[in-house]
Parts: C-alpha cells; sequence; structure tokens
C-alpha cells in the first residue's frame, strides 16, 4: 500500500477552480448587509430572549435558605429560621418547610435587620464610609474576546448581591451588557449619548456669554441640554442594579465628539462623561458606577476612563494579548499624557493650576483561564505587570458557559439545574475575582476617608 494513500492530501490542496465558482453566490451588493444584518437582529433578540420569562421580561431568581444563610447573610440555617419564626413581620419567603426561597428585595430586608439586630463581629451590610460619592469603575480593554462584558456584569451582580446598589452604563454599541441585564434602548437618546451632548452645550453656552458671534446651538444640542441622567436610567430585573443602556446609534458619539472639539478647543471632551454622573447628584444614588466599555480607545472609552476610580483590564493568558494589553497601556499613556500636557501648556499661560489624571488603581484581571494549560504564560504576564494584577486567575467553566448560552450571569443560574459541587466551583470563579475588587473598592474609599479626616 503506497504512502500516499495511508495519509490524504490536505485540504488545501488539489481544489477544482471550477468547482469552487459553483459554489459562490452572485457579486454581494451594499442591500445584502441589510439582509444579514436584518437576520442577525431577528437571531439577536431571539437569542437574547432565552433569560426572559414567557412574557418579554427578565425576572431574578429566589434564593434559597441555603444560599442566603451561604452567600449572602452570614448566619447559620438554623438560627435564621429561629429569627423568622420569632419575627413574623419579616419577609418569610415561600415554600413549604425548611426549605423557603426570597426574592432579593427581601434578602436586603433582612440584611437590614440582622445589622440592627445581629451579631456585632458579623459583615450585614457592605462597608461604604458615610458621605462618601460612589466608585466608578472601568471595565477595559481594546483587545476583543477578553471577556470584558462577562466580567462587567457579574461584578455588578456580585457587587448586587454583596447589598451594594449599582449602576452600570453600557458604553459599547454593540449592547451586550443590556442584553444581559434585560435593557430596551430605542435610540441614542435613551443612551449615554445625551450626557455628552449635554456637556458640551452647557460649555458652548458658557462660551457664548463672552463671544460676540454666538456658537450655534442645533436640534440635538437644545434636546440634550433639556435631559438629565435620570432620563437615562432604567430598572432592572436586579432590585439594586440600575442600567444606562446602548444599542448601535451610540457609536455615533465617536464622529460626532471630535467635530464638537473642533468647534469649540476649549471643552474638554474627555470630562463630559464624569460631568453628567457628578453635576446632578448621580455619585450620592448608587455605591458603585461600573462602565463597560468598547474594545477600542475611542472618544467613548477615553470618557469611560477619565471618569474612572478604578480602573480593571480583563485579559486571556495568551502571548497575543499579553501583547495587545501592554500596547493598551502605552496608548493609555500616550493619550492621557498627551491631554496633559496640551492642557498645562495653557494652564500655566494662564496661571492656572496644572491638571493631572490619576487613578486610585489599576487591576489586569486574567480571564478565562484554563490552569492545566495557561500556568506557566499567566505566571510570566503575573511577573511582568506585577502589582497591575489581580492574584486570583478567573477560570472558564462549564457553569459559565451555560449561563451566557441563555444570556444570564452565573448567580442568575438555579443551583437546582447543576450538581451542587458544580455550582459552588462556577459560583468561586466571580466570588474570588470580585473579593479582590472589593478589597481595591474598600482600602480605596477608607485612604480618602483618612484623607479627608487629616485635612
Amino acid at each position: 500500500m503506497s504512502s500516499q494513500a495511508k495519509h490524504p492530501l490536505p485540504p488545501y490542496l488539489n481544489i477544482d477552480p471550477e468547482l469552487a465558482a459553483a459554489k459562490l453566490s452572485d457579486p454581494i451588493d451594499t442591500t445584502r448587509f441589510a439582509k444579514a444584518a436584518t437576520f442577525a437582529a431577528k437571531g439577536r433578540e431571539d437569542l437574547a430572549r432565552r433569560g426572559h420569562t414567557p412574557d418579554g421580561t427578565k425576572r431574578l431568581r429566589s434564593f434559597s435558605t441555603w444560599e442566603v444563610c451561604r452567600y449572602l447573610i452570614p448566619v447559620a440555617p438554623a438560627h435564621f429560621r429561629r429569627v423568622l419564626k420569632a419575627n413574623p413581620d419579616l419577609p418569610q419567603g415561600t415554600g413549604e418547610g425548611g426549605s423557603k426561597w426570597f426574592t432579593l428585595d427581601e434578602v436586603l430586608s433582612l440584611r437590614k435587620y440582622f445589622a440592627a439586630e445581629g451579631a456585632a463581629d458579623r459583615e450585614y451590610l457592605p462597608y461604604r464610609p458615610k458621605g462618601a460619592p460612589a466608585k466608578v469603575i472601568s471595565v477595559a480593554n481594546f483587545k476583543g474576546g477578553v471577556g470584558k462584558t462577562s466580567t462587567a456584569a457579574h461584578l455588578a451582580m456580585s457587587a448586587a448581591l454583596d447589598g451594594y446598589k449599582v449602576l452600570v452604563i453600557d458604553l459599547d454599541s454593540q449592547g451586550s451588557m443590556t442584553s444581559i441585564m434585560g435593557g430596551k434602548v430605542a435610540d441614542e437618546w435613551q443612551t449615554a449619548f445625551p450626557l455628552l451632548a449635554k456637556d458640551y452645550a452647557l460649555n458652548v453656552e458658557a462660551e457664548n456669554r463672552l463671544r460676540d458671534t454666538p456658537l450655534p446651538l442645533d436640534e440635538t444640542l437644545t434636546e440634550a441640554r433639556n435631559m438629565t441622567a435620570r432620563d437615562l436610567i432604567q430598572s432592572t430585573h436586579w432590585p439594586n442594579i440600575d442600567l444606562i443602556g446602548a444599542q448601535l446609534n451610540l457609536y455615533w458619539a465617536e464622529f460626532q465628539v471630535p467635530v464638537w472639539r473642533m468647534q469649540l478647543r476649549s471643552w474638554a471632551l474627555w470630562d463630559a462623561l464624569a460631568n453628567g454622573l457628578q453635576g446632578e447628584g448621580i455619585m450620592d444614588d448608587y455605591d458603585i458606577i461600573l462602565l463597560d466599555t468598547p474594545p477600542a480607545l475611542g472618544y467613548l472609552t477615553i470618557n469611560a476612563l477619565a471618569a474612572a476610580d478604578i480602573l480593571l483590564v480583563p485579559l486571556g493568558a495568551s502571548f497575543l494579548e499579553f501583547d495587545s494589553t501592554g500596547r493598551f497601556f502605552d496608548m493609555l499613556y500616550s493619550t492621557f499624557a498627551s491631554i496633559e500636557d496640551g492642557e498645562n501648556t495653557v494652564r500655566r499661560q494662564n496661571g492656572l493650576p496644572e491638571m493631572k489624571f490619576e487613578w486610585d488603581a489599576v487591576r489586569a484581571i486574567i480571564t478565562r483561564f484554563d490552569a492545566g494549560q495557561q500556568t506557566d504564560l499567566a505566571n510570566v504576564i503575573q511577573a511582568y505587570f506585577g502589582d497591575f494584577m489581580t492574584t486570583y486567575r478567573q477560570e472558564m467553566t462549564a457553569m459559565v458557559g451555560q449561563a451566557g448560552e441563555n444570556v444570564n450571569g452565573i448567580y442568575e443560574a438555579d443551583y437546582r439545574d447543576f450538581n451542587r459541587d458544580t455550582y459552588i466551583r462556577g459560583r468561586e470563579t466571580f466570588d474570588r475575582t470580585w473579593a479582590e475588587v472589593k478589597e481595591v473598592l474598600l482600602g480605596t474609599w477608607w485612604r480618602d476617608q483618612q484623607m479627608q479626616e487629616g485635612q
């Protein structure tokens, strides 16, 4: 028998051009893209509804006594049941016997009761210094597919289960975070775009008070001028997570923002989002504001980074993602150092104090980690990025994949659909990520408080 019979030719050899041509469709014109987009939109809607109830809405599942006592309120199940029996005015949950199920609203109410009446050495309510503004956490990397939106969504859910009130702002026009949160966004006027437009409009108004020939305020700017951040915020199926969603038209901001900047060179475009949040008291309404960014260092991402107190950078344990993330840090340096240099040149000329971008903390998070295949490279990445890295590497588990297929977070999955050990391992993936992020969050709040008290 010949060696050729034993080993078939590679599939890329001996391709017949005539047969290949016969498989082709007619040349593609632009209308074909519209057709593909229509099919994709229908498919996206159908797939997104996997995590919805039959009436088309998303609802958060209830949590069992076992989950409440293991993960949400640090009390023994027997003591928990005794407290409920002794206090019939407290939420009693639903179900028979000792297996009761509680909504997250009920869990939050029970947290407050135990904080007032429970053991003094237990943490029933999460730490936040009185009077401290919300912390803004941006999740960013211009490399796509690194688990950015998944990480951001699970951090929002982790924080909500921990008792924090969270605002999620989706700045990616693909709207994946919006889908996970069950948001409905008709057009760009229900996204963060009006916040940027309003900030520019306010700057134009201020400039026009000093000019003989005023700059124009067109219909877009006039409409944005009359909107508030609260007009854009929608509730989600999580009682303590709100959302400013995104959809395709949000990408228009990437073209409009530089046009506005050319018309008014003094406009600090990078501060537009932060100004919109700070100027209307949003920072006092929430504990955490979490920004999910597009996979590009455009104007929306620059706004998210400039607004951030804490920057999280997800990346996979591969050479390409390590290399791309290093270039991302280089671009952050180039971009923000350039802004500082330009602004401070003018400020020095006018006798004004110089400006400086600062972040409370930056952490790179290894996502989709396979310990059997990627440990060596992950250790190398850890060595080079040093204190920028989180200690825990976010493992990919079957549960994470299954939840993603249903457009849900793992915290939204019912543990009865899994082996309990599988559920515990899958949940630990994001519990440990949240633990490290929470440690950074609490440390920055505490440091802020000490600095304020020392003034």
